[in-house]
């Protein structure tokens, strides 16, 4: 994805020199880059977060974001690249950079975090699709360095077993916290001669996993794994995000215990929407955007503000469309909006004034957005 945002959101780009390359699959690799001394503080990060990097392709300079394997402790930044055809960013960049070289690295961000809750007994538990795995990943180490106490499951869906992403990695996280870890793989293009490992992860699979793999709890004889829950992490295509999420939400997880990061553009909501709106038509709306003032007439409040200025070609940044990403944040400085749940703003930024617009429908004849964010 392109990095087009607004101006007071553009972020910072360092050289950092690769000082690790490794193919992992026929179709994914490792890279991993050097911090400088002068830069530690740049790169500080919290698990689950990303970094953009940019290569120019034919004369441009293109943008790509990528989810950290690494964790903080680790103080490297480490990546896990899949190539999804030879046109792609990361066939040229598996193919032009090499160990030694410097690359534009931007620095750290992201919301697919965690508060770090070292002195409590905690249960959390990881759905990871493909190339899913690499927050996951971050997230896993960090927690099981940092809270000796939490105990953690991972249920891991690939094609095959030849398709399994650093899993030299995970069998090492396993051996070493036996007590603690448990992984489970399901594969979705291979027979291995048991059911329950056998096709994608979704919401069936959820079902299944709750009532075959999370049973008795040790630490409480009167309850299962899955009721000692504590938070949830997934990672994936938005269609498995979408069934897993609102599975663990039925079987009793709080939505804001269910965390999710997308990897790709998801023009569908998360959760279904269970409230209905007033109609609402011929709708003003101003907006600043790259320095720029625009105004327009939606039609009416019957669909999201980010899709009705999409519609009518204005260049509003945005990537997930699903209230997950942020890249749409906006003030809203007149009218009223109403803002669906999402997995990006935090209650202190929704008072604020902030919106997505991506999650945003317009409850007011005249509303005004500021994507600058000045």
């Amino acid at each position: 994805m392109e990095n087009l945002l607004p101006k007071a959101r553009q972020i910072e780009f360092h050289p950092l020199k690769l000082a690790k390359k490794q193919e992992l699959t026929k179709s994914t690799y490792a890279l991993e880059f050097e911090i400088p001394k002068k830069l530690a503080i740049q790169y500080q990060f919290e698990a689950g977060q990303y970094v953009t990097l940019q290569l120019q392709i034919e004369n441009r300079i293109v943008e790509k974001d990528f989810s950290m394997t690494s964790a903080p402790h680790e103080k490297t930044i480490a990546l896990g690249i899949k190539i999804n055809n030879q046109e792609s960013f990361a066939h040229k960049l598996f193919g032009e950079i090499k160990v030694g070289d410097e690359i534009q690295v931007s620095e750290p961000r992201g919301r697919f975090t965690l508060i770090s809750k070292p002195h409590e007994f905690r249960t959390i538990v990881g759905f990871a699709g493909g190339i899913g795995i690499t927050p996951v990943l971050s997230h896993f180490k960090n927690i099981l360095y940092t809270e000796p106490r939490t105990r953690l499951f991972l249920f891991y869906g690939i094609k095959n077993k030849k398709h399994i992403a650093f899993k030299k990695e995970l069998d090492e996280l396993v051996k070493k916290h036996a007590e603690r870890l448990e992984i489970h793989y399901f594969y979705s293009q291979e027979k291995i001669g048991n059911g329950l490992f056998e096709g994608r992860l979704n919401e069936k699979k959820v079902a299944l996993i709750i009532n075959q793999l999370l049973l008795l709890d040790d630490t409480d004889e009167e309850s299962t794994i899955w009721d000692a829950v504590d938070e949830v992490l997934i990672c994936g295509k938005g269609e498995m995000i979408k069934s897993i999420a609102n599975a663990c939400y039925k079987h009793g997880i709080p939505k804001k215990n269910i965390h999710f990061e997308l990897f790709e553009e998801f023009n569908e909501d998360i959760y279904p929407i269970e409230k209905e709106f007033p109609l609402i038509e011929n709708i003003s709306v101003d907006f600043k955007l790259f320095d720029k003032s625009y105004s327009t007439t939606l039609e009416n409040n019957k669909m999201r503000l980010l899709q009705q200025l999409l519609i009518q070609k204005f260049p509003v940044p945005y990537s997930c469309k699903s209230g997950i990403c942020g890249s749409c944040e906006c003030v809203l400085e007149e009218g009223d909006v109403e803002l669906l749940e999402n997995e990006y703003l935090t209650e202190t930024e929704e008072a604020s004034g902030k919106i997505l617009a991506c999650m945003s429908v317009v409850l007011t004849k005249n509303i005004k957005v500021n994507f600058d964010l000045i």
